[in-house]
């Protein structure tokens, strides 16, 4: 079976003064990110509550019995405004209620859930919108209803599993149990929200894509502005209970120009905040812009680079994203249970993978680093798991997986990685991954280091990777185990003391157990990556720290290109012979 591309989307860059309040238990409060004191039982965690303790005592005693029931209800306020070219595009404030309801039949060892070969896995989960009201009566209607839908697709499905697994030989990780025993935890924290006036946003998307319509290098620019509180409510039948909620609030900005030979050239920029407070002022957003747009016009005029395997110094950001494809991926825990998965790493536990100065841990209990917010944290995991810190590879010797409750047979339960977009199946997922070494110099040093390797290697120059996109690597073995990294900025760095070269056309390819082994070494300065990965569970946020990282070998190759030209005409604002008609 082919496997979904996974991919690591940049929205980085600076952000504007939020003209927001938070309403805090009625109450308007200008600029906080303060939530209600109430710790009482939530009309919807009373509803889930009720109606689950009824749907235990039924469907235990069904046939075949449900021996798992959680009941998940996401409440979320989201707020978009859009601007392009000076222009307003959209402005929207939306509330939604989602209900999730999960069903298991059969055992812990084996029900539903396994893995029936010849039939592709359903990583969408099942669910239905919910009533805004906190009317009890209504919301355990609705669960019950789901309930009962839930069971009866269960019911199929194991029907399916008990057939499959008596003919169909398995590996030893396809002989794993399906579902982990875990501890129940009960948390109940304050509901969160806000209200965002919208009109101030509108207004500074016109300004923000207004100002980037100056620059005749811009074809097309688009400014979002999106603000987003959820609170999430889980019941399930071993005993936890949890109300806890989160706001996000982000701005983005896209550029987009073209090169004289038709590729396309692009540009991001953005910033995450959770206190309106600490949001950057306007005119950091405008120096962003003249950043952005100054980089376009550079980006016409850089000439290309051919395909090349030599020295690569890579900066904090774009290390972050480049272990993000190359390890991460491949060392989430579902993928080692998968026989149709490429297991780099399944066997490896115990052994050296990375250079004996390297550890990466993923830690989505951490909320920042340097005074950076951290996109990947969470208090608790989408299978009601507490987040937990795990160390992943200790100095270069692999330890651990990144776990669900899909449990492994040397690693039987949850570290609290079990992650999804709403409207799909929770499987392990990175948090915030976070490269550390122990053998570190300043980015000073790092470069003459670097110098000094182009020369040894009698290279005419090497790569100086300063920003990306993303990129996207291949798990299954229907593929290569190989990776793409997608640079935006890239530099010939020359060993005789010249400039560096702005070039453009390249990007990074490789297979991970090559490319990970030529690390040689890294700064001593973390810079963090916030973006949203996509697999098979959805779009999740996820942030990568690392420091510079300094590979012996990096092999790059031409990026895609476009046939189209550039427009016949200019931008009309920048268009002599317009002005001259007018």
């Amino acid at each position: 079976m082919i496997r979904p591309r996974t991919t690591f989307r940049i929205w980085t860059g600076a952000a504007v003064l939020a003209t927001a309040s938070v309403c805090l238990a009625g109450i308007c409060l200008a600029g906080t990110g303060q939530a209600s004191s109430s710790a009482t039982t939530p009309p919807i965690l009373q509803a889930m509550q009720q109606e689950l303790r009824r749907s235990v005592t039924a469907y235990s005693k069904a046939d075949p019995p449900a021996y798992f029931l959680a009941y998940t209800i996401t409440d979320e306020d989201n707020v978009n405004v859009s601007g392009s070219n000076g222009a307003l595009l959209s402005s929207s404030d939306a509330r939604d209620r989602w209900l999730e309801v999960q069903t298991r039949v059969g055992s812990y060892d084996l029900d539903n859930t396994h893995k029936v070969e010849g039939r592709d896995p359903a990583w969408t989960s099942p669910g239905t919108q919910a009533a805004l009201d906190d009317d009890v009566p209504v919301l355990r209607r609705e669960i019950w209803r789901e309930t009962d839908r839930q069971y009866r697709a269960a019911v199929q499905a194991f029907i399916a599993v008990q057939t499959s697994k008596e003919v169909q030989a398995q590996s030893a990780e396809q002989r794993a149990p399906d579902f982990s025993h875990e501890e129940p935890h009960v948390s109940i924290g304050p509901a969160i929200s806000f209200h965002v006036d919208r009109k101030p946003w509108e207004a500074k998307v016109r300004k923000y894509t207004a100002a980037f319509s100056a620059s005749p290098a811009v074809l097309n620019s688009i400014v979002t502005f999106t603000a987003r509180a959820a609170n999430q409510y889980f019941v399930n039948s071993e005993g936890s209970k949890l109300a806890f909620g989160q706001i996000r609030y982000r701005l983005e900005l896209f550029v987009q120009g073209k090169a004289p030979d038709g590729m396309d050239l692009e540009r991001y920029a953005n910033f995450d905040w959770v206190d309106p407070s600490k949001a950057p002022s306007d005119s950091t957003v405008m120096d962003q812009v003249r950043i952005l747009s100054g980089q376009i016009a550079a980006l016409q005029k850089a000439p290309l680079v051919e395909p090349f395997a030599g020295p690569t110094l890579l900066t904090g950001r774009a290390a972050a994203v480049f272990f993000h494809e190359v390890l991460g991926h491949r060392l989430e825990g579902f993928r080692q249970k998968d026989v149709s998965e490429g297991q780099t790493f399944t066997s490896k536990v115990g052994q050296q993978i990375l250079p004996s100065f390297i550890t990466v841990r993923d830690d989505p209990t951490t909320k920042e680093i340097n005074g950076q917010v951290l996109l990947g944290y969470y208090p608790f995991d989408d299978e009601g798991v507490p987040a937990q810190n795990v160390t992943l590879v200790d100095h270069g010797i692999l330890k651990n997986f990144l776990m669900s409750r899909s449990p492994l047979i040397n690693f039987p339960h949850s570290n609290g990685h079990g992650r999804r977009q709403l409207g799909y199946q929770p499987i392990a997922r990175m948090g915030n991954t976070i490269v550390e070494s122990s053998k570190t110099m300043t980015n000073a040093a790092l470069r003459r280091r670097f110098i000094e390797e182009i020369r040894k290697q009698g290279k005419p120059f090497g790569l100086l990777i300063d920003d990306i996109a993303g990129g996207f690597t291949f798990t299954g073995r229907a593929q290569p185990q190989a990776f793409q990294v997608q640079p935006l900025i890239v530099y010939k760095v020359f060993p005789d003391g010249r400039p560096d070269e702005l070039v453009r056309g390249v990007n990074i390819v490789g297979t991970p157990l090559i490319s990970i082994t030529k690390i040689i070494a890294t700064g001593d300065t973390p810079e963090v990556f916030n973006g949203y990965c996509g697999a098979e569970s959805g779009s999740v946020p996820v942030s990568a720290v690392a420091p510079e990282i300094l590979i012996s070998e990096m092999e790059v190759s031409k990026k895609e290109s476009s046939t189209d030209t550039p427009p016949i005409l200019p931008p009309p604002a920048h268009d002599p012979l317009s002005k001259e008609r007018e």
